[in-house]
């Protein structure tokens, strides 16, 4: 396995550092992009409404898995040195239950304001989350020979789909 770029870290530290920009720009960059049409008026509420019970359910989904990591959460994508392989509860649904949380509050988000630049930068997102766990796994592949057949079992980011 090669190492990652020096501007990422031995540990991923890079990721951490990319991940809080897109964060910061998900939450407080600009909503709206002039060359996209506002939303329409009837789409105010059922975008609300939409936006809480992703909210919810991302936040939800996020902190039930930390929670079930215990002691082996960290916000590097290198594992701790004293951690398990979690294949249980919310792990049982998806590799990467937090990711997937944090994107369901994110494209919630999005539709609570109503921000179609929001929701690009959820999609932003999407993709950097897919490059994160990428290296992440092939950490977890060499830490754990059981990681392999875990994989292949459940889906990494969208459960049933992706």
């Amino acid at each position: 396995m090669s190492e990652p770029p020096w501007w990422l870290g031995r540990r991923g530290e890079g990721y951490v550092a990319l991940q809080a920009l897109l964060l910061a720009l998900l939450l407080f960059g600009p909503r709206h992009l002039a060359a996209l049409p506002a939303w329409p008026a009837w789409s105010l509420w059922p975008a609300h409404l939409a936006g809480i019970a992703l909210l919810a359910a991302g936040l939800g989904l996020a902190l039930v898995a930390a929670l079930r990591l215990g002691r082996g959460l960290t916000p590097l994508p290198h594992p701790r040195d004293d951690c398990t392989l979690v294949t249980t509860g919310p792990y049982a649904l998806v590799r990467h239950p937090i990711y997937s949380g944090i994107l369901l509050a994110a494209f919630g988000w999005g539709c609570f304001v109503q921000g179609s630049l929001t929701l690009l930068w959820a999609l932003a997102l999407l993709i950097f989350f897919d490059i994160k766990s990428r290296r992440e796994e092939a950490w977890l592949m060499a830490r754990f020979p059981a990681y392999t057949a875990y994989q292949a079992r459940v889906r990494k980011l969208l459960p049933f789909i992706y």
